[in-house]
């Protein structure tokens, strides 16, 4: 059944398919070394392809990815998105900025809106309503239905890689931008 990993690093696949070497000092429980989350994780990271390869901007992708896992404060989520996104181009200013980024000018009208649906779909919660209907009005205004969908199936994805991170204690720091990509097409 479930141990507590002790050892400084193990050869893991994460919550989004991604294998790796993965210092599991303070990991509750390795998901992938259990048959039932190793074969749940693999449809997980097949489902994580579909969004990969949809028409939403991979600019977009990393940054609702990124506040998402800001706001839930999974730290592996924070390096593997920060990492994937800097290694496509993506401003070290703009990525230091998400958590703030109603105060900044860096960021366009689409983008936004994306953030905002982001951080609405996130925090549930928070609000009796969910996503208001100014962020989605928004939303509508700058994405067609294609790339609406990504982008709810996105933040309800990336929420829930969040949650198996943070559970376990997958911690932030040994991931190295490609190592989604290589898993995926391992599979």
């Amino acid at each position: 059944m479930g141990t507590t990993d002790t050892t400084n690093t193990t050869d893991t696949t994460d919550t989004t398919g991604t294998t790796g070497t993965t210092d599991t000092t303070d990991t509750r429980f390795n998901l992938f070394e259990n048959e039932i989350a190793a074969r749940w994780a693999k449809r997980f990271a097949g489902a994580a392809l579909v969004l990969h390869d949809a028409p939403l901007p991979k600019s977009v992708q990393e940054l609702v990815s990124l506040r998402a896992s800001q706001i839930n404060g999974c730290g592996h989520c924070v390096d593997m998105h920060v990492k994937e996104a800097a290694a496509a181009g993506e401003s070290a200013e703009r990525l230091h900025l998400v958590a703030v980024w109603r105060e900044t000018k860096v960021f366009t009208e689409a983008e936004r809106a994306a953030l905002a649906l982001a951080e609405e779909g996130t925090r549930l919660a928070d609000a009796h309503e969910g996503v208001s209907d100014e962020t989605w009005a928004q939303v509508r205004r700058h994405y067609d239905d294609d790339q609406l969908a990504a982008l709810v199936c996105l933040v309800a994805m990336i929420n829930a890689a969040n949650r198996l991170a943070v559970i376990t204690h997958q911690k932030g720091g040994s991931y190295k931008a490609g190592m989604f990509a290589e898993a995926v097409a391992q599979q």
